[in-house]
């Protein structure tokens, strides 16, 4: 009598037949080979000093006491910021009110978002080439035109080429963050909307009040992909300006690129890469703790 009690009150387990835990070992296998190990081999170059010919030779700190102390480093860096800080600013709102706009079920909004996401199927070279024939004052757009204000050395003034550069990875990305905010925007119930227009709500407060609060957890994450590919920016830039050193855009990784392709220092490029991977990580983990992302509820009803 006690045991079957106990029997009928225990808990029952589902047993677990299957593959299981099985099936993320290709994926852990991928992700092994093509990131934890460049990326171990990476900090193991940044100890030392190797000129892609040679054998390397350890030097301990020295790469990383000098490439830290090197003025041209810290202004790479603060302008790699920077750059993250104006993308930011400049593609959520766009990417944000387009996938709000988009997510509508109307025939000529899914033709128009049909439209906006070209540039996702274009690569970032091809996407360079266009733009700096297009900039071009002599024989691009302005040539065409004859528009004055256009008739500018768009990529060889150091004070405009870096919002150019913006311009153009914005105009490259925005469409992928268009379509994370759309799917978010779907996923939103619509008798909130319902109730909202009840009482009287418009269709700005009902952005402001239900859409925005509703995408936050949308909104970190396209944020930190934002923040994350800022800090990669190197296709674009690089067919754009060459790398040259008087580059108003010499970035981080551009100059990661020079010093370890051009001067043939891959210990000092490698210190220089960790570093942007020490700001990514630390930038993401502190967007998911902030956001209380990690965190996340469903926010569907019923769900």
């Amino acid at each position: 009598m006690t045991t079957a009690i106990r029997d009928a009150g225990a808990t029952v387990r589902p047993a677990r037949n299957g593959p299981g835990g099985w099936m993320v070992l290709p994926a852990l296998l991928f992700f092994v080979v093509f990131a934890i190990v460049p990326l171990a081999v990476a900090l193991w170059l940044s100890f030392t000093r190797w000129d892609a010919i040679s054998d390397p030779v350890w030097v301990g700190l020295t790469n990383w006491t000098s490439v830290l102390a090197d003025p041209v480093t810290i202004d790479a860096l603060l302008l790699s910021l920077k750059v993250i800080v104006i993308s930011w600013i400049v593609q959520t709102p766009i990417s944000l009110l387009l996938g709000a706009w988009t997510a509508g079920r109307q025939r000529n909004r899914a033709v128009l978002a049909a439209i906006f996401f070209l540039p996702l199927i274009l690569s970032s070279a091809a996407i360079a080439i266009a733009f700096k024939a297009i900039l071009d004052p002599n024989f691009g757009l302005a040539a065409s035109t004859g528009i004055p204000f256009l008739k500018q050395d768009w990529l060889g003034n150091q004070q405009l080429i870096l919002y150019v550069v913006i311009f153009i990875i914005a105009w490259q990305f925005v469409p992928f963050h268009t379509l994370l905010y759309q799917g978010g925007v779907r996923q939103i119930p619509a008798s909130l909307y319902e109730a909202a227009e009840i009482d009287g709500a418009g269709r700005v407060k009902q952005f402001f009040h239900i859409t925005v609060p509703q995408l936050r957890y949308t909104i970190v994450t396209s944020s930190t992909l934002m923040v994350v590919g800022s800090l990669t920016y190197f296709d674009v830039v690089f067919v754009l300006t060459g790398g040259v050193p008087s580059s108003g855009v010499r970035i981080l990784p551009i100059l990661m690129y020079v010093t370890g392709f051009s001067g043939n220092q891959f210990g000092q490029a490698s210190v220089m890469a960790m570093i942007l991977v020490v700001i990514g990580l630390v930038i993401a983990m502190l967007m998911t703790k902030l956001s209380g992302f990690t965190k996340m509820t469903s926010q569907q009803e019923g769900v």
